[in-house]
């Protein structure tokens, strides 16, 4: 059985083991587990009565735990596939930054199930430009400078994500009477349980990375959730909810009053496309536009830090079996909208599997398994909280910052375009914003300097297509 696992996987090939794939997988999971608890809230709602329920053009709702057992569904199956098909240890699940843009301005001007339709139509148009080659050949246009400028953003933007999980970074509020947008904690320093946890568990799982215990940023995790639940037995934080800003922000260290139950996965299949009929084409074309480009990076940007980080790319600087990795990407955003999930993509997470060993798709498989178990234990995975999961985020920041040795910054034209790529992935919360701004910036460096012959010819139709990326809210008003 394991030398069947060892062939299929190329295990030893990758210079892995299977119990660095388990591990892998089950760290990878951790980190991302949230996503079953948070898109229910983005795209989701309680009741329709409630204040903060979102609701499209009718009125109409998508229910909390039909969300999150459809979310840990597509995000079980297309991992699993991923593994199957690609070999990577790129785990899939629903996309942050996508979802919102469904629920806050897709949703209201039209049903759900017509924006689940659009988000089905984004993923097959991304499988289109796979089947053409598109897709790959993008991937490959990409200058390995910028390629390495990509990884290191994912790392500093995922370091921000932990840190603002865990409280330990927070928005201002905007009656603070400054023009600091974010500060340390609450007041300026650690004032809560929580985020004095999150510190706690950085210093630990910071010293096991150091010291190369195996297992170190599982352990960290485990270690991290135990004393949570201690914390929390003796305190009595309670969970945030939006209202009690020195609570746990999403799980809660404490047993859940019920462990199993069965899913309700009566949103699969409730799609439609009818957004046609509903709003102006261009409106509807504009959306589809959004979502493909945003996806279509995101995703290439993902796969590219992970890919360096595992040390997967080869000595010309691609990634093996890139074709069929992007198409279980692409059929993953299709599959997200079948499933009223939003549009599932690569998650940057995965690094945290890979930085503690995973090489292979034997630590997908692993991690799509355990999504499939969140649809019956969702309660018990709540009992980790996201503070004690975040550590884990901003040591991996900190792992994949090396590859900024492989830029070149005494060649201006590649160290601005470089330094865009990192600084606006984390500003803005977006790996596509990031990509974009480097890509713009440099070919129209490389152009005004002489080095126009250079550029690819993809890499000036990519900088185009961003250019209305950014554009697309001026260029809706025009039409209007």
């Amino acid at each position: 059985m394991v030398s069947t696992l060892d062939r299929f996987f190329k295990i030893t090939e990758r210079g892995s083991t299977a119990g660095r794939e388990i591990r892998g997988g089950v760290i990878t999971f951790v980190t991302m587990a949230y996503i079953v608890v948070l898109n229910p809230l983005i795209i989701g709602s309680f009741a329709p009565d409630d204040a903060a329920a979102h609701k499209d053009v009718l009125g109409g709702i998508l229910p909390v735990p039909q969300v999150a057992a459809v979310t840990a569904l597509v995000a079980g199956v297309l991992t699993i596939l991923m593994g199957l098909v690609a070999n990577y240890p790129f785990a899939i699940a629903t996309g942050l930054g996508i979802n919102s843009l469904v629920a806050v301005t897709m949703a209201p001007k039209m049903t759900w199930p017509e924006a689940m339709g659009l988000v089905v139509i984004e993923g097959l148009i991304i499988v289109l430009l796979v089947f053409t080659g598109f897709r790959t050949a993008v991937f490959r246009a990409v200058p390995a400078p910028l390629k390495s400028a990509i990884a290191v953003g994912i790392g500093v933007f995922i370091c921000l994500i932990g840190l603002v999980d865990a409280g330990f970074v927070r928005r201002l509020p905007d009656d603070a009477h400054t023009t600091v947008p974010v500060g340390l904690g609450i007041g300026g320093s650690i004032a809560s349980w929580p985020t004095a946890v999150f510190v706690v568990g950085l210093l630990v799982t910071g010293i096991l990375v150091a010291k190369r215990v195996k297992g170190g940023i599982l352990i960290g995790v485990l270690v991290t959730t135990v004393l949570a639940i201690v914390v929390e037995t003796i305190v009595k934080a309670g969970p945030s909810k939006g209202t009690n800003p020195k609570g746990w922000n999403l799980g809660y260290p404490a047993l859940p009053d019920q462990v199993v139950g069965l899913p309700d996965l009566s949103l699969v299949g409730d799609v439609s496309f009818g957004a046609w009929t509903r709003l102006p084409i261009i409106t509807v074309v504009l959306f589809v536009f959004t979502l493909v480009l945003a996806d279509f990076f995101d995703a290439m940007g993902t796969m590219t830090g992970l890919g360096k980080e595992a040390g997967l790319v080869g000595k010309d600087g691609q990634l093996p079996n890139i074709g069929k990795a992007l198409f279980v990407e692409g059929l993953a955003g299709a599959a997200g909208g079948l499933g009223s999930a939003s549009s599932n993509t690569v998650f940057v997470e995965s690094a945290s599997g890979i930085a503690e060993g995973a090489r292979t798709g034997l630590a997908n498989v692993v991690t799509g398994v355990l999504f499939l178990a969140a649809m019956f234990f969702t309660p018990l995975y709540q009992v980790v909280p996201v503070e004690a999961a975040a550590p884990a985020l901003v040591v991996v920041g900190a792992l994949m910052m090396s590859q900024v040795k492989d830029i070149d910054f005494t060649d201006f034209s590649i160290a601005l375009p470089a330094f865009l790529t990192i600084v606006v992935m984390p500003f803005t919360y977006s790996i596509a914003n990031g990509i974009g701004a480097g890509f713009i910036s440099y070919v129209a460096i490389r152009a005004v300097t002489g080095k126009a012959r250079g550029v690819h010819p993809l890499m000036w139709l990519i900088a185009v297509a961003f250019v209305a990326y950014f554009a697309v809210g001026p260029i809706q008003d025009a039409l209007r």
